[in-house]
């Protein structure tokens, strides 16, 4: 067995990890990386591997850095099952949709702009829409056989809805080794509104881990609602728009619980709230039939007949464009909630150009934003910042909420590896290399690691294999297209 990774490795985004095993290649994710644009429209159009080669697909979650390369990877070729849950099923279902439209309306703008006249999606709408049928849809802990000697169960990761940790039971013919192997995915966070808390897998030896926040802890969500409420009261006084951009699945349907919880504790005034993004219209709409992913606080205000994930009360879905542009000329305050979450996509670039410039609107970042995306350099309090190629000065104010986050903190991070078994060997993907640096450190503490245990934080391009005595070794195998892309990212390509 050997373990190939090709994306988000010292990197957040664009999650591709290969196993190869039993003569079979099983891919883990299929994201799109995301950051600077030239940049990711170059590595998204590629991939590391034949994409013909692949025989199976396990999806963790249907965030776009996650699931939104699967349509390009049927278009290259790709014919084998996708293996999910039945809500990640659901939500890609009109993500990758979206994902294509997106991609078609940009590039259609870029030629007829004449920034370059050879802009080309990276795949079309019929490209998603094969991919969808290559899905195939599994509850939680059901285990299911995913190729010759590999079983997985997914088990609630708590991060969004539908997202799982998996749980891998594998017989490795070349050693005759049974492990079992866990992959986190995105790991998410106790206590978060909306859905249940992440579920802990045991007795494991082996696991891959993201580790996002590795170098940080969040706030709690309750010690925040007062001060998330003053900032929408100050910007309500001053008659502002509040922008807030975050991803259309899972952070959209968070905030919308946040703003009703607020409404009906009368924290804040009853501001209205236009959710400005077809894809988190869609995406509500999958939430509400699929409740078996709800905690029990949610699921007693919707027996209590209140519903924040549909229209009306005060919040309104925009779907056409022209219901979008008029959110520009709204007279007085209002929350326009938009997508995509770190700013690179979508109608929330369009509200940022109209908005950003105003010292009487406030911009809130609710979700983490990867190296060199927009949403970063707001975060970083760059001025200006370039929007559809244009300079805009940022006047309006910007405010962080890591406490939103869907990701656990290092806290979390460290408690689900302290409480997985007596690890051999884990796998720091999903982070920068600080974070990375920052949890492994912290990890070698831990009272189930030995100083055998291996923390490895891998590079793209580089591959362990696992060894007859059950330790995972890195190889010299070397990806070319994958080193590639570690020297144009200046990613450290030394173990740590």
């Amino acid at each position: 067995m050997k373990i190939e990774f090709s994306g988000a490795a010292r990197h957040v985004t664009g999650s591709k990890h290969l196993l190869h095993l039993n003569g079979k290649k099983i891919l883990l994710d299929c994201g799109l990386f995301q950051g600077r644009r030239k940049q990711a429209a170059k590595w998204n159009a590629m991939f590391p591997f034949e994409a013909k080669e692949i025989d199976v697909l396990v999806l963790s979650h249907a965030h776009i850095d996650h699931s939104g390369a699967i349509p390009l990877l049927v278009k290259k070729g790709f014919e084998g099952p996708i293996y999910c849950t039945h809500a990640t099923r659901d939500l890609c279902a009109v993500m990758l949709r979206d994902s294509a439209y997106i991609q078609q309306r940009d590039a259609e703008y870029m030629r007829e702009s004449g920034k370059d006249p050879l802009a080309e999606p990276l795949y079309g709408i019929e490209d998603a829409d094969k991919a969808i049928a290559q899905f195939r849809s599994v509850n939680y802990d059901h285990k299911f056989k995913v190729s010759d000697g590999a079983f997985v169960t997914f088990r609630d990761a708590g991060h969004i809805l539908g997202s799982a940790v998996e749980e891998w039971e594998i017989h490795d013919n070349d050693t005759h080794q049974d492990i079992r192997f866990g992959f986190t995915g995105d790991l998410g966070r106790k206590d978060l509104p909306v859905l249940k808390d992440p579920v802990q897998i045991e007795n494991l030896d082996f696991l891959i881990t993201e580790s996002t926040y590795g170098d940080r802890l969040h706030d709690e969500i309750k010690d925040v609602e007062d001060k998330f409420a003053k900032s929408l009261n100050d910007a309500y006084e001053r008659n502002g728009k509040i922008i807030i951009p975050a991803f259309a699945m899972g952070r959209t349907q968070e905030i919308l619980y946040m703003l009703k919880k607020l409404v009906l504790e009368k924290k804040i005034k009853p501001i209205p709230i236009f959710v400005d993004s077809p894809l988190a219209s869609k995406a509500s709409q999958v939430f509400q039939i699929h409740p078996e992913c709800y905690d029990e606080e949610l699921q007693d205000l919707i027996k209590e007949g209140i519903n924040p994930f549909i229209s009306g009360e005060g919040v309104q879905f925009t779907s056409s464009v022209d219901e979008s542009k008029a959110l520009n000329k709204f007279p007085g305050s209002c929350v326009i909630i938009s997508a995509s979450g770190m700013c690179e996509f979508g109608r929330i670039r369009h509200h940022l150009a109209n908005s950003v410039q105003d010292d009487k609107n406030l911009v809130l970042i609710v979700g983490f934003q990867a190296e060199n995306t927009l949403g970063r350099k707001l975060v970083e309090g760059e001025s200006p910042v370039n929007i559809f190629g244009e300079p805009h000065i940022v006047r309006a104010e910007t405010q962080i909420y890591n406490a939103f986050s869907g990701h656990a903190d290092q806290k979390g991070l460290l408690r689900f590896s302290r409480d997985a078994g007596n690890l051999r060997d884990v796998f720091l993907v999903h982070g920068e290399s600080d974070q990375q640096n920052a949890l492994a450190r912290k990890m070698k503490e831990l009272p189930n690691f030995t100083e055998d245990t291996g923390i490895h934080i891998p590079c793209p391009g580089q591959t362990y294999e696992l060894t007859s005595d059950k330790r995972f070794v890195r190889t010299n195998d070397v990806n070319e297209i994958s080193m590639q892309f570690v020297k144009e990212c200046e990613i450290l390509s030394e173990e740590q």
